[in-house]
């Protein structure tokens, strides 16, 4: 028996949206079936659950998550478009400007949700999931539609387009991209190496231009950016010595002589990124001395040592506030920085780190699947990601 994932159907088109004509892995929900399954989810998550099993990397959390993007990876509207228009003649469809990131609403959403897909099927292979994402590969990642990507990258309005937030998710699905070809074969990492290439080569020139970190808790923040682009150059295929130096010279004058980062004043109203956190999370990579960075970290977050210390999990009264929904994702961010200061660091820290971190999750992972479009068309990224780092560690 087939085991396709289901694929959701979000508020905006509801039912307008079925294809009578679509391929029947792709098939969406109706409305009712999919808020019954939502419940079912809440349910069976309320009761007892062993070994923290609801906060396993399973098949089925996973063709869950996947299958958000699998929808909205080809939904155009709405978009959010972010670009400069130099003339009328720029004037064109989210589909023209950019051939395979127009839809999930934005640019970057599009990307990591790629991204998803490409982790998805990396850590199911040989499944009807890895093979719907293949077939979806394959008809986004062409050498004339990264071309058209690339030309959007190349016009002089568009030197600053997603940076470094979309930047950071590019080099991401790169990275997954390439560990693919790796284990699979796959040529998806050589056709969209164009791209990517552009964007390091501007990161390049950006970075000794950045005189002072953005400690935003939204899509300019230095550190997210910065950290993901550092694994990216660490990558197997990849090794870009100077892409790692400027970013590890970058990271230690920005953010080496930090002290008392202010925990207690987060989260600012639209936060789906912790400053304080994210900064941790870069520097866990960057110092790479144990003492060393614990030192550092005391000095950084001292609250993160004390047994008392309690972080609260963001709140959202409003999910269909593009904004509002913005504070589920800082708990899953929270959780990711948390997971990876947990493995660093080891010990009755470590284990106090990761129950903070799950706390966290557990405030929102039943706000993704089934959840407002506001939220759905990029969560599931940010859940997958933090699920990741948790199965990272001994626990």
């Amino acid at each position: 028996m087939r085991l396709c994932p289901f694929l959701v159907l979000f508020v905006f088109g509801q039912s307008d949206c079925l294809n009578e004509n679509a391929n029947d892995n792709f098939k969406l929900m109706d409305w009712s079936s999919l808020k019954e399954l939502q419940q079912g989810m809440k349910t069976a998550r309320s009761g007892d659950v062993p070994n923290d099993a609801d906060l396993d990397l399973d098949y089925d959390t996973v063709a869950r998550l996947a299958s958000l993007p699998l929808h909205c990876h080809s939904v155009e509207y709405p978009n959010k478009l972010n670009g400069v228009l130099q003339d009328q003649s720029e004037l064109l469809s989210p589909s023209e400007l950019h051939p395979i990131f127009y839809g999930c609403f934005d640019w970057h959403s599009s990307v990591h949700g790629h991204w998803l897909l490409a982790r998805a099927a990396a850590l199911f292979p040989d499944t009807d999931l890895a093979q719907n994402v293949s077939a979806v590969f394959n008809e986004q990642f062409t050498a004339e539609k990264v071309e058209q990507e690339l030309k959007y990258f190349q016009r002089k309005a568009a030197s600053a387009f997603e940076r470094t937030y979309g930047w950071a998710w590019l080099v991401k699905l790169q990275e997954e991209l390439e560990k693919s070809s790796l284990e699979t074969g796959s040529s998806w990492n050589v056709i969209l190496r164009p791209l990517t290439d552009h964007v390091v080569s501007t990161w390049k020139t950006f970075l000794p231009k950045l005189v002072y970190p953005v400690r935003v808790g939204e899509h300019a923040n230095t550190a997210f950016g910065l950290a993901l682009a550092l694994d990216y150059a660490r990558t197997t295929g990849v090794q870009d010595e100077e892409l790692e130096n400027l970013i590890a010279f970058n990271s230690t004058e920005f953010y080496q002589p930090d002290k008392l980062c202010p925990i207690n004043y987060e989260p600012s109203g639209y936060d789906f990124l912790s400053p304080c956190l994210q900064e941790a999370d870069l520097m866990v990579r960057v110092i790479q001395d144990q003492e060393e960075f614990t030192n550092w970290l005391k000095n950084f977050l001292p609250q993160l040592f004390d047994p008392d210390f309690v972080l609260q999990p963001g709140e959202v009264v409003d999910r269909t506030d593009g904004k509002l929904v913005h504070l589920d994702g800082v708990n899953f961010s929270r959780a990711w920085s948390l997971y990876g200061l947990a493995k660093r660091l080891g010990g009755d820290d470590g284990k106090r780190l990761v129950e903070m971190g799950d706390t966290h999750v557990r405030t929102s992972i039943e706000n993704v699947v089934g959840s407002d479009y506001a939220g759905s068309h990029w969560l599931a990224t940010f859940l997958l990601y933090a699920l990741e780092k948790r199965a990272e560690l001994e626990l």
